[in-house]
């Protein structure tokens, strides 16, 4: 018997839960002077790199201290009788952490630097600061490995394919009033069941069963059930 395949979309609110704050992920009082656009674009990075660098070496550091929670846990649970691919829309590693395998990044992974140059070259750079000078093979400078606004979302075909091919959307931690999630949901099969987990839900899909909680209750909870069923029941919920 072939395992359901369970895809996730996994919004901000899941790493709210750990103590990463919705965006941008850094203490607020020090950025707040700044509008967002001048430290999350391309053209924001070639006015001021050392700006930007500083920007996201905050980011870095707060993702690397904090932890996973029980919803990242549970969601990785969910491979002991599923198929499970996790669409993220977080940059941080949290459900890596807690043990999930198939993870795809759509807005990029802050523990990673890429060329300024060529985007697939990619290093590792937990533990690590990036600053101006610091240069990739080719000798380019090395950026955050982040979607900035007006770039290409390289994973979005490779999510929404996975989409396609889904028995079980279960949606956390986001409203769907943003782009992509809010696209990617349309790309689900109209006969699967869809389950929202979120405090702030600002849209209304068909057949799908909304839960205005928070990630890290309600999560265990569903997983703990279906987990006993080894199959995906909505009875009770």
């Amino acid at each position: 018997m072939n395992k359901q395949h369970i895809v996730i979309i996994s919004g901000a609110g899941v790493s709210a839960e750990s103590g990463l704050t919705t965006y941008p992920y850094v203490d607020e009082d020090l950025w707040d002077m700044y509008d967002i656009t001048q430290l999350t674009s391309a053209k924001a990075f070639n006015a001021d790199p050392e700006l930007v660098l500083r920007f996201y070496n905050e980011r870095r550091k707060n993702v690397e201290s904090a932890h996973p929670n029980s919803a990242h846990s549970a969601v990785a649970d969910l491979e002991k009788y599923f198929d499970v691919t996790v669409i993220t829309q977080n940059v941080d590693d949290l459900h890596e952490r807690a043990g999930s395998t198939n993870v795809i990044h759509i807005h990029g992974e802050i523990l990673k630097a890429q060329s300024s140059k060529d985007p697939n070259l990619i290093t590792d750079t937990r533990g690590k600061d990036i600053n101006v000078g610091d240069l990739c093979k080719l000798g380019s400078q090395l950026r955050p490995n982040v979607v900035w606004f007006g770039e290409d979302k390289p994973m979005m075909t490779t999510a929404t394919n996975v989409i396609t091919h889904a028995d079980v959307l279960l949606v956390i931690g986001t409203s769907l009033a943003v782009y992509p999630a809010a696209s990617l949901v349309t790309e689900a099969p109209p006969e699967i069941p869809i389950i929202v987990v979120s405090l702030e839900i600002e849209t209304e899909l068909e057949n799908a069963v909304l839960i205005q909680e928070k990630a890290v209750t309600a999560i265990p909870r569903l997983v703990n059930h279906w987990l006993e069923e080894r199959v995906i029941d909505l009875a009770g919920f």
